[in-house]
């Protein structure tokens, strides 16, 4: 199904390849210098600008952009977030119907957190809304095995050093055994891993934010259609 473009006919090339094809902006410009890609027959230049009606083929596939889907998941415990199951765990894609289960996770949780997942077919959405450079905000609550103190509050906001970089958490609020937390990286298992290099278990860990969306599913399990934002 087309829809046409909101603000102006023409787009750079990189652009109509992702809402296209999936792929993200840079895949994109990587098919473009491979010469993987011709506009109105004619191989493509990279930052070059096009329009919908040009006939833009990738590895000569005509390509025309489609109504991408946008999809909340609130993530249970215990479900991966993967195709694939290992040794009978079950996957994300075990709740969705099957018309969903082509969609790609917009980053990841861990089979041990819960909360908000989005999906979509969208790859430069999933790009936006995950590459370190967009900085998009995550929000979590931590639950923890002993009191937070003070001292170790500062220490997140100044940073933990893990064997893959430095981490910073910042506490936004902390009742005893319970923080909410804002992260901007998002490293695996990195608000488990920096507590446990500051001496504490993360017992449970709900991620209720992401960018603009906030979970408002009421079940684990259940999922829902959304609107793209910017």
């Amino acid at each position: 199904m087309r829809y046409t473009l909101r603000y102006t006919h023409f787009m750079r090339i990189n652009q109509f390849i992702a809402r296209a094809s999936g792929l993200s902006r840079r895949s994109a410009d990587g098919a473009v210098d491979k010469g993987r890609v011709t506009v109105n027959g004619k191989p493509a230049r990279k930052g070059m600008k096009v329009e919908y009606t040009d006939a833009i083929r990738l590895d000569d596939r005509l390509l025309q952009i489609t109504k991408f889907h946008y999809v909340m998941l609130y993530k249970p415990v215990g479900y991966l977030c993967s195709r694939s199951s290992q040794g009978g765990t079950p996957t994300i894609y075990d709740l969705l119907p099957p018309e969903l289960q082509r969609l790609n996770s917009v980053g990841r949780l861990d089979k041990d957190t819960s909360g908000l997942l989005l999906l979509s077919d969208d790859g430069d959405f999933a790009q936006r809304m995950t590459h370190p450079k967009y900085n998009k905000k995550k929000i979590y609550l931590a639950h923890l095995d002993k009191n937070l103190t003070k001292l170790d509050i500062k220490k997140l906001t100044k940073g933990v050093i893990l064997d893959d970089g430095r981490s910073l958490l910042k506490v936004l609020s902390f009742d005893g055994l319970v923080c909410r937390l804002e992260l901007r990286e998002g490293r695996n298992r990195q608000i488990r891993r920096t507590f446990e290099a500051i001496g504490y278990t993360v017992t449970q860990l709900h991620r209720f934010k992401l960018a603009d969306y906030e979970l408002d599913l009421p079940k684990p399990g259940q999922w829902k259609y959304i609107e793209q934002k910017n």
